[in-house]
């Protein structure tokens, strides 16, 4: 029994409708140990009959038998095992991988085999030393003659230990010594006892193996035996094949990539400043809300809201809304904005709420020192355990009838020595309103006990409960607290609790308003998010156009590429590998943009926190774990979405139609 048969071989092109045959009823048989020649002309078919028999072509009648058992050439998994176990391929144009050394040449038909990394190694250098370039190895293709390649390609044909060498016009490209030196080691592949089929048209070429098939219009027409076949050892020890591994692939993306450094790079950098933008303008965002948390919560305790009566009769209306209807109400019907005694408990009484403080505010006050005299429009009110005491910078809280404390601004205006006003007397006057709601002047003396500076929460003018009900009294107006100050047992229960104020009722409609910093918080850390979300989209648009040059880029590759493609394919690639070769080397460059720009972002918040920390004591960019993988992921994404059509289109390239290609 022959090791390789055909047995009535047809195959035929058509265009349109009309058919061209090829192939005509071939019948052959070959067995290990020979050197056949297959010649004739251009166009006679020999090129088609190889590809058959290479199992590159998928699409004619007749069956192929390799050891009695016929090949499915319908599958193409079985096809792509076939390859990598029996066949090797020699070409013409020697394609070989211009990005690798010729060692790894020769090593990336060793991948698809179960040797060691050590091993592959090691076969490759005795490969290449038994082709005479073991002083080459570590070159590139593009360093060699063309006979030096030539041998490249044979120890890379030889290197999984295939039966079935197939050399497509071995010696085309070759001078007549280089010429000899293959032939020569083509004979010396046959005496080892592998079945060494060539394709030419040269007759000389033809003579030298053990048998010659004429080839002519799609038929055997000649065939002459020169001498007899080499002797086919019993038995042999194969190397193992396997697919080929995610590592193989990965490590070629890689060579590939460093091959065509100045391309990428500019890819990378186009990628990487999307990245830097993104996570900058992220963290940007957390440390503008940090630093508003932090200037509001160092100013007033976030467990401490703040209550007002409700005037609105709107059940949709908002928190806003409610306390500036209130706000307005003040000065056309007063007495619909003070606490009722039953009011005040039912605010007490509600959960979480540890204790209820009462409370005025007034605005319009004019305070004067000396002949220093305050802006129009301050606002005077009752000193609240809502207010941190880091904002007192001199003296300490009013706690008596007669003490006060006034804003910083105002103390410098009255005196440089600004703290030197700690134990003076300041007059002011403001307006209140009696049970008519019919305006009062309101004028006291008070002690300044403490100077205070608000910051962004402005001016603080403030005395006590107590004392101001005296005032108010002397000149009878209404002295029922026009706001309350809760005290929240936990800060986690502060929103809770709001909301259940918000619900309670007096004579049918909502009863009051409570507001917290948290809320207030909340609003401003949305908008800051919102925009922080906005100039990282903005910045985003980098990604996309990355992304598109991504895209042109797989794409050139791929056209670029189509020969190795066919290569790797007639190794016994899968389609799978050729996608995972272009779809990794997307993924690549997606980390290694992912890399430099967290990296550039991170020495960015380093420069900016270290120039403003001086200016306003807060760092005021803080990037995220969840700013950077939020990057990573999006880099990794459009990458990975960038590549998919290309890596896919190189998946699906006909093997044949890429070995040829220029």
């Amino acid at each position: 029994m022959s090791f390789l048969e055909l047995k009535d071989i047809h195959k035929s092109y058509f265009l349109g409708k009309d058919e061209f045959p090829v192939l005509k009823g071939i019948n052959l048989s070959f067995d290990k140990g020979e050197f056949v020649s297959i010649l004739g002309e251009s166009g006679g078919g020999k090129s088609t009959l190889m590809n058959i028999i290479g199992g590159l072509d998928r699409n004619f009648s007749g069956d192929v038998l390799v050891n009695g058992n016929r090949l499915d050439h319908k599958q193409e998994k079985k096809l792509d095992v076939y390859r990598r176990e029996t066949i090797g391929y020699i070409f013409q144009s020697f394609n070989l991988i211009n990005y690798q050394t010729n060692l790894e040449n020769v090593e990336t038909s060793l991948n698809m085999t179960t040797l060691s990394a050590a091993q592959r190694k090691q076969r490759a250098t005795e490969l290449l030393d038994k082709v005479g370039l073991s002083e080459h190895i570590h070159k590139y293709p593009s360093q060699l003659s063309g006979g030096q390649k030539q041998r490249v390609a044979i120890a890379r044909a030889l290197a999984a230990d295939p039966d079935v060498m197939i050399a497509d016009e071995p010696t085309g490209a070759l001078d007549s010594v280089n010429t000899a030196e293959v032939l020569e080691l083509l004979e010396q592949i046959a005496q080892e006892g592998k079945l060494v089929i060539v394709v030419t048209h040269s007759q000389a070429v033809a003579e030298y193996g053990t048998r010659i098939l004429h080839m002519a219009d799609g038929k055997i027409d000649e065939e002459k035996n020169l001498k007899d076949k080499f002797e086919a050892p019993a038995t042999t020890d194969r190397l193992t094949s396997k697919p080929l591994s995610a590592s193989s692939v990965w490590d070629m993306a890689f060579d590939h990539l460093k091959y065509k450094k100045l391309q990428n790079f500019l890819i990378i950098l186009g990628s990487a400043i999307g990245v830097f933008s993104v996570i900058l303008f992220l963290g940007l965002g957390n440390g503008i809300k940090g630093y508003i948390n932090d200037q509001v919560s160092s100013l007033a305790n976030p467990n401490y809201p703040t209550v007002v009566r409700n005037t609105l009769s709107d059940k949709d209306a908002t928190s806003t809304e409610r306390v500036q209807a209130t706000a307005q109400a003040a000065a056309t019907d007063y007495s619909s904005t003070v606490f009722s005694d039953s009011v005040i408990k039912k605010i007490g009484n509600v959960k979480n709420v540890s204790k209820t403080y009462q409370g005025y505010q007034f605005g319009g006050a004019v305070f004067k020192y000396g002949n220093t005299q305050s802006q129009s429009g301050t606002q005077v009110q009752t000193w609240s355990p809502v207010y941190a005491n880091k904002i007192i910078k001199a003296g300490h809280k009013p706690s008596g009838d007669n003490e006060i404390v006034i804003d910083k601004t105002f103390a410098q205006k009255a005196n440089k020595n600004w703290k030197s006003l700690i134990g003076k007397n300041i007059s002011y006057t403001y307006v209140a309103y009696n049970k008519n709601n019919q305006a009062v002047p309101v004028t006291s003396t008070m002690k300044i006990v403490g100077i205070t500076d608000g910051g962004q929460a402005g001016t603080v003018y403030a005395t006590t409960f107590s004392g101001m009900k005296k005032d108010l009294a002397n000149v009878s107006a209404v002295t029922e607290a026009n706001y309350l100050t809760l005290k929240i047992n936990e800060t986690n229960n502060v929103k809770s609790a709001v909301s259940a104020v918000n619900k309670i009722k007096d004579n049918g409609q909502q009863a009051a308003v409570a507001v917290s910093v948290g809320s207030v918080l909340d609003t401003i850390n949305t908008i800051t998010s919102l925009a922080s979300y906005v100039l990282a989209a903005i910045a985003g648009i980098s990604l996309v156009v990355s992304a598109i040059m991504i895209i042109v880029t797989t794409y050139m590759s791929v056209s670029e590429r189509t020969k190795e493609i066919g290569v790797l394919r007639a190794l016994g690639a899968r389609a799978k590998d050729i996608r995972g070769l272009f779809t990794n080397e997307a993924l690549l460059m997606g980390i290694i943009s992912a890399v430099f720009g967290i990296a550039t972002a991170y020495i960015a918040q380093f420069v900016m926190n270290s120039a403003l920390y001086g200016l306003i004591k807060f760092n005021i960019v803080q990037v995220s774990l969840g700013n950077v993988i939020f990057a990573v992921i999006i880099s990794l994404i459009i990458a990975l979405v960038a590549s998919f059509v290309p890596s896919r289109r190189a998946a699906n390239l006909n093997t044949i139609d890429a070995l040829a290609a220029d």
